[in-house]
């Protein structure tokens, strides 16, 4: 449930390669980087508080291609991954200047209809969806990147199709980074705000779970505890998901203290909570 990636823990500087090049580079902390740390393969949380199993995949009527800025592929927090894991039938793919759409998958076969690109240059998406019962389900393209790496990347794929804006006016809900003002969306909330806006309640509030549950569970992991709470009082994740935060909250050992033997998922500890069981106050290994 909800874990397309696996979920074999990785030992490593934040998630970053041998192959990869120095990783400051990839617009990740060097100190982060250099003390190293344990992520789950799939969430890209440490283990501690792995997310996979909690939430069922989000079946999506629409097809979701999402382009991700290369910096992006490391930042754990990133919304657009949340989208490519969690997402039935979605795909990310890494831009480089010279993408051709041929690549990205989802975009071969539009059936004549240009895909839209979420943005906030785009046209109006009222203009597109009325009525909405007339339209068949598009393909959209989210680009995923900070502001101003999203704006470079719009300038170089905008021709692969129709940019789209939604007029939401909402204050983002993601917590993990800080957003330039209302109406400024997360990539994640900005499919949210799509399905939203083609009548796709089942799919957006899916989507809102698996999100909420993301923001909640990076604060916890990032010692924002009392902000973490604040949080979580006004979601719905706090009823909805009750039962896997009460397990989520049991004390279990750090696996930063425990040798490396019981680190590897084919040790003793590994092979007992391999799959997120969080049985008594076993640690929950992803």
């Amino acid at each position: 449930m909800g874990c397309r990636g696996g979920c074999r823990p990785e030992w490593r500087g934040f998630g970053v390669s041998p192959q990869a090049g120095p990783p400051h580079a990839a617009g990740v902390s060097r100190s982060v980087v250099l003390a190293g740390t344990a992520r789950c393969g799939g969430c890209q949380l440490p283990p501690r508080w792995c997310v996979c199993h909690a939430l069922p995949s989000v079946e999506s009527p629409v097809r979701v291609s999402v382009v991700q800025h290369r910096r992006e592929q490391w930042r754990p927090s990133s919304t657009g991954s949340l989208v490519g894991r969690v997402v039935t039938g979605s795909h990310v793919t890494v831009f480089h200047r010279s993408l051709n759409r041929s690549e990205v998958p989802g975009l071969q076969d539009t059936a004549g209809h240009a895909p839209w690109i979420l943005h906030p240059q785009g046209e109006p998406i009222e203009a597109l969806v009325a009525p909405a019962t007339s339209l068949p389900a598009p393909a959209v393209i989210l680009i995923d990147g900070s502001w101003t790496e999203a704006t470079q990347m719009l300038h170089l794929v905008q021709h692969w199709g129709r940019p789209v804006r939604l007029n939401l006016g909402a204050r983002s809900r993601y917590w993990l980074r800080s957003q330039r003002g209302d109406g400024n969306l997360s990539t994640a909330e900005a499919l949210i705000g799509l399905y939203e806006s083609l009548g796709l309640a089942e799919a957006a509030d899916g989507l809102r779970w698996h999100l909420e549950l993301r923001v909640y569970v990076g604060l916890r992991s990032r010692g924002r505890k009392a902000e973490a709470e604040d949080y979580l009082a006004q979601s719905p994740i706090r009823t909805r998901l009750a039962p896997f935060l009460e397990r989520l909250h049991e004390r279990r050992p750090n696996l930063s203290t425990l040798p490396s033997s019981s680190r590897d998922s084919g040790g003793a500890l590994g092979s007992a909570t391999h799959g997120a069981s969080f049985q008594g106050a076993r640690m929950s290994a992803c």
